[in-house]
């Protein structure tokens, strides 16, 4: 049998509870449901560091972000090292990637491992974006999501169809500060969309760094995110409730043009009599907090920032309408795609290969925890360096912070502290037990294996 094509395609931020196939309650997207229905989606998959750069190295590399040297938004990806893209171009793949990149640019940060590269220069813009083709900037008429899916397109059509493809098609949409296009401007402007149950979180009973962090509706959304004023007399309460409405319309647009566009990629693949030796993927580089807990964006260990979407379709292997629950991580990612390609996976890859689960099966021992590490302490929305554990019912959080010593000062983190979550008693994360007598045994297990994995992964650092 031929190799698989592989189609993958990441948004930057898109939440799975922004996705209908995930039981959205705010947005529908049959365009991307298609890949569930006619494949396989993962209920449980998660990201090892909750931000855009760090996340998108770990897909690349198999390795978390202190082995691949991307621990921060301010890292560069050492183009030098082992990347899955490389072993399958060596393999004999078409490489290509479209799109978002935001691992650097010149010398050993430009991608490397693709036959053809036309990227974003950082975050990239909505509106004409400015892309650079294999070192070339070029300006190009437009919105941003159309116009990654042309170039994709247009790459496609002139690929040779006598080798395998693999595209990484990655869209900024719809990251900060949600600039929708025009076809998507007015919906849902006749309706209101529902606040999450944790809207109104007030941070107690919890770890300070909840409290501290400053990416809350009500108070740190600004005027490139809102685009107009607020009406005069509001009430606090309303004034909340009036920002969130205008954030999440304006994110919620910017996805409706994502799923627009993946639909017109699953078209081409029909179109082209593809559609049965491809593999495609839809996924997110993080979650997202969509008012949960009064929050944007994401950072934290909480569900809705290290929940990611992980829908996979590949008609001569995988099922229609699976769902899978198993613990999996974008460390996965690398292997699976080596799986398919026939490449033997590196050793020294972190990761696991989901290839049997797609096949209907679960590998003995498959995991059941998972190590999780936010390098970024204090900067970009004020929120404390932590790592922790999560298994199928807990999760452990250690702020550790970078100066360890006690302070009294509202605005600089307080001495380290613990969190834990029952999951299955408390799902939304509202209320810490790690002080409770009755989880001390449950704490010191946590502990022990939190400290296991950490020397599995080798990030034993001391901290």
């Amino acid at each position: 049998m031929n190799k698989p094509n592989i189609l993958f395609i990441m948004s930057d931020d898109h939440a799975a509870h922004a996705i209908s196939c995930y039981g959205s309650r705010i947005n529908t997207t049959p365009q991307i449901d298609r890949i569930a229905d006619e494949g396989m989606r993962f209920d449980n998959c998660f990201c090892t560091n909750s931000i855009c750069a760090p996340s998108r190295a770990v897909i690349l590399t198999g390795l978390y972000n202190h082995l691949n040297g991307v621990k921060t938004l301010g890292d560069h990806l050492d183009g030098r090292q082992r990347t899955m893209p490389k072993l399958l171009q060596e393999s004999g793949y078409q490489t290509a990637i479209v799109g978002k990149w935001h691992l650097g640019h010149g010398g050993d940060a430009d991608p490397t491992g693709f036959d053809y590269w036309n990227v974003l220069p950082g975050q990239g813009d909505y509106h004409n974006p400015t892309f650079i083709e294999m070192g070339e900037e070029k300006e190009y008429a437009g919105y941003v999501t159309d116009i990654t899916t042309d170039l994709s397109i247009e790459w496609l059509n002139r690929r040779d169809n006598n080798k395998p493809f693999f595209l990484m098609l990655h869209h900024k949409a719809p990251h900060r500060p949600w600039i929708p296009d025009e076809k998507h401007a007015h919906l849902y402007e006749d309706v209101d969309i529902p606040e999450p149950e944790t809207f109104n979180d007030d941070y107690s009973n919890r770890a300070s760094a909840a409290s501290a962090a400053q990416m809350r509706v009500e108070r740190d959304l600004k005027k490139r995110d809102l685009k107009i004023d607020p009406p005069e007399g509001l009430t606090a309460e309303q004034l909340k409730s009036w920002k969130y409405q205008r954030y999440i319309k304006d994110y919620l647009r910017c996805v409706a043009s994502i799923d627009d566009n993946v639909g017109r990629m699953l078209d081409w693949l029909e179109e082209n009599s593809v559609a049965d030796n491809t593999i495609v993927i839809y996924t997110s580089d993080q979650g997202f907090f969509l008012g949960d807990h009064g929050w944007y964006d994401k950072r934290f260990m909480y569900e809705e920032s290290l929940r990611m979407p992980f829908l996979i379709r590949y008609p001569r292997e995988i099922k229609p309408g699976g769902a899978n629950a198993q613990m999996v991580l974008n460390l996965d990612f690398a292997p699976t795609f080596l799986d398919y390609a026939g490449v033997a996976v590196p050793d020294d890859m972190q990761g696991t290969s989901l290839r049997p689960m797609l096949g209907g099966g679960t590998p003995e021992g498959w995991r059941t925890s998972m190590y999780y590490r936010y390098w970024m302490h204090l900067t970009h929305h004020y929120v404390y360096s932590h790592y922790g554990i999560r298994t199928e019912r807990y999760k452990l959080i250690y702020y550790y912070g970078e100066a360890l010593g006690t302070t009294d000062s509202i605005d600089e983190p307080k001495t380290p502290e613990w969190e834990l979550f029952d999951l299955q008693n408390d799902p939304y994360e509202m209320n810490s037990v790690y002080g409770d007598p009755g989880y001390s045994g449950i704490v010191a297990d946590l502990k022990a294996e939190l400290a296991e994995l950490r020397v599995q992964f080798q990030d034993d650092d001391g901290v």
